[in-house]
């Protein structure tokens, strides 16, 4: 089977922070001087999303994706589709469970919440995506997983997945069966991979033991729409680590091209 040649690649800028807060615009240069198709925002660097998507432009990069906080699709959902008509962007993602909302109560709570923001939100043109990391693989009292409940008792029109290999790998799961799992719902995927020793440290593309070769295998039949490069901390600096894992896909691409 062929590595797919036609998912963009875009970074998220969480990996960036430092520099995005130093310079955001000029990190964003540097983004697209590397060849990336696009980024997945984690704020805006407090610019307007008119502001940015001016950028993008003037940069030729896309809007993938933005993660937005859970409070703010609790309490500011209009303005979050908004930004994301303004970006250009197709998805809103909620990214992450605070430790104090982790209880089986939160998980359901977590739930309506989804299902009511994604039907507004899709009535809008925008698809609302659930992000995980390892916790959400705890299983419930009812026996079934936390990731599974949630995207079991939503709407797979209402909120679809946005699946992080690292995360389910480093929780015992094998992402191409989720991938699987969630054929057609995940549009968007977290590629990062994992050191091979007791320390399971954040790594570059293909310098790790996820098997990322397989995920890309998958992508187009999954109906996967970006592939989001993100390293949540390095050993290097953050630039090089992205340009050595997207210097990864494009040697993919290269030796796979259909």
């Amino acid at each position: 089977m062929k590595v797919t040649t036609t998912i963009p690649i875009a970074v998220q800028m969480y990996t960036l922070r430092e520099e995005s807060a130093r310079d955001f615009v000029g990190t964003l240069k540097k983004v697209a001087e590397l060849g990336f198709d696009g980024v997945e925002f984690a704020g805006y660097g407090g610019l307007t999303a008119t502001e940015v998507k001016k950028v993008l432009d003037e940069l030729g990069l896309k809007a993938a994706a933005s993660h937005v906080p859970l409070e703010d699709l609790e309490t500011n959902l209009d303005q979050v589709i908004e930004d994301q008509k303004l970006l250009g962007s197709k998805y809103v993602v909620c990214p992450y469970l605070l430790p104090e909302r982790r209880t089986e109560q939160d998980y359901h709570d977590l739930i309506l919440l989804l299902e009511q923001a994604g039907e507004k939100c899709r009535q809008k043109g925008i698809t609302l995506c659930y992000h995980n990391h390892d916790f959400e693989l705890e299983r419930l009292s009812d026996g079934r997983i936390a990731l599974d409940s949630i995207f079991e008792d939503t709407d797979a029109a209402n909120v679809k997945a946005e699946l992080d290999v690292y995360w389910l790998t480093k929780a015992g799961e094998k992402p191409v069966e989720w991938i699987n799992r969630y054929r057609n719902r995940t549009p968007l995927v977290h590629l990062k991979d994992m050191t091979t020793d007791g320390e399971q440290y954040f790594a570059e593309l293909g310098a790790g033991g996820v098997n990322i070769e397989s995920v890309l295998n998958l992508g187009v039949e999954a109906g996967v729409e970006w592939w989001i490069v993100e390293q949540d901390f390095s050993r290097r600096t953050p630039l090089e680590s992205i340009e050595i894992s997207l210097n990864y896909l494009k040697e993919k691409r290269s030796r796979y091209r259909c």
